[in-house]
């Protein structure tokens, strides 16, 4: 019983959508506009309005073919010209008139921070630390005591030498009274010529003991200066730094000085943009902390990178305050001057049919392509190249006209939200 009724119900679902299916258009294709089709029924019937067609017909369930549009003995190309020749009505489009202006030229560059230079506080002579004056990450200016080195026996040097000076001193006075008396007696003819002689060796002999002693003097001060370990550079002390007690020989290192101020950007600047490109252009530099700051280009290599045909780049930037950090990410954009240019919004850009980036203008009445070159994108719009001083651009129906078409163009003022991108 129970497959009884499914067949039973399957039955009945097939013939209402056979009847569904009989109230339909067949439509054969190749005919042209408005022939081909025909109510199905009609095929049943094996003729155009049998009794069952009629009766459908007049039960409204019957569906009837569409009437063409267009005359179906037009061709193809008198349809399009009848539709959009000259002949046919104007298409209705907006424009805007933009102007060119000033364009700046600005590249933009990928690096890194780094710092002028890293420089060693070493010693100049041997000895035990004595005094440790800094600490990792301490500032420091030029002239501030980085360590202290032994004395040892350098200052009792140097107070040896100031004797020895001083002996030299009274020798040469010595030396100078006798010249000068040797002098007065040769005048008045109490002293042979040979004595003369003998008192100028003697007083150069004095002067010469007074240089040496001079000499020896200021090497022994230099000596014990050189215990004092200041720092050459600004900076701030990083690793290694010396350890209290240890020994350090000339040349060992007391501490380390990175000078941040001014620090430097270093990245490469493509081979397409090198012939703009040169010293002094202002720059702006955005690490990705978020810290932003100008600077300025310094150096330009002169010779390519082998992997990447780009030249490497330096950008100064100043940092009084210390807050960039050596070896962070971060982008510049440099400016490289203006070149005339037009600042459109993006939806004015299409495609024409070799498939060319552009923007439809209306001259005359007739609608022109001007392929464009799209310069920089800006939040304000796009700076484009390739449009005339001065060009009515379609802002609205770009995408129903084509070029050569006469349209009948509404101008409307640029406003600051149609310059937005």
């Amino acid at each position: 019983m129970r497959a009884f009724f499914s067949y039973g119900l399957a039955l009945c679902l097939l013939l209402l959508a056979g009847g569904w299916l009989a109230t339909g258009t067949l439509v054969q294709g190749g005919q042209g506009p408005g022939n081909g089709e025909k109510p199905i029924v009609s095929v049943i019937e094996g003729e155009e309005h049998g009794p069952i067609a009629t009766a459908l017909s007049d039960a409204g369930v019957l569906a009837h073919p569409h009437e063409p549009e267009v005359d179906p003995a037009l061709t193809i190309a008198q349809r399009i010209e009848e539709t959009t020749g000259a002949s046919a009505p104007k298409q209705s489009v907006r424009t805007a008139r933009f102007t060119a202006q000033p364009m700046p030229i600005e590249v933009p560059l990928r690096g890194r921070t780094q710092a002028r230079a890293t420089v060693s506080a070493v010693a100049e002579t041997a000895g035990t630390v004595d005094t440790v004056h800094v600490t990792k990450g301490q500032r420091v200016e030029v002239g501030d005591p980085l360590c202290t080195l032994d004395q040892g026996t350098r200052a009792a040097a140097v107070a040896q030498a100031e004797a020895g000076l001083e002996q030299a001193n009274a020798a040469l006075a010595q030396a100078e009274l006798n010249a000068s008396t040797n002098v007065d007696l040769r005048e008045r003819g109490l002293a042979a010529a040979n004595t003369a002689n003998a008192a100028e060796v003697a007083l150069a002999q004095a002067r010469a003991g007074v240089t040496q002693a001079q000499a020896g003097l200021d090497n022994a001060r230099a000596e014990l200066d050189r215990t004092e370990i200041v720092a050459k550079v600004e900076g701030l002390v990083q690793d290694p730094v010396a350890i209290q007690g240890s020994m350090l020989s000339a040349g060992s290192p007391c501490a380390t000085i990175v000078q941040l101020n001014p620090m430097v950007f270093t990245s490469m600047v493509p081979e397409a943009h090198i012939g703009l490109a040169h010293t002094g252009l202002d720059a702006t530099i955005k690490t990705v902390t978020g810290q932003t700051v100008e600077g300025k280009v310094t150096y330009i290599s002169s010779v390519a990178d082998a992997a990447t045909r780009a030249f490497p780049a330096e950008i100064e930037i100043p940092n009084d305050d210390f807050a960039i950090r050596d070896g962070v990410t971060a982008e510049a954009v440099v400016n490289i001057g203006t070149a005339p240019g037009h600042l459109l919004p993006q939806s004015v850009l299409t495609l024409d049919d070799d498939g060319a980036l552009g923007v439809r203008t209306v001259e005359d009445g007739v609608v022109a392509f001007h392929p464009v070159t799209i310069v920089n994108d800006t939040r304000e719009g796009i700076w484009v190249t390739g449009l005339p001083a001065v060009a009515d651009v379609i802002t609205v129906g770009q995408e129903n006209v084509t070029s050569g078409q006469a349209v009948d163009a509404s101008p409307v003022a640029v406003s600051a939200e149609a310059t937005a991108s």
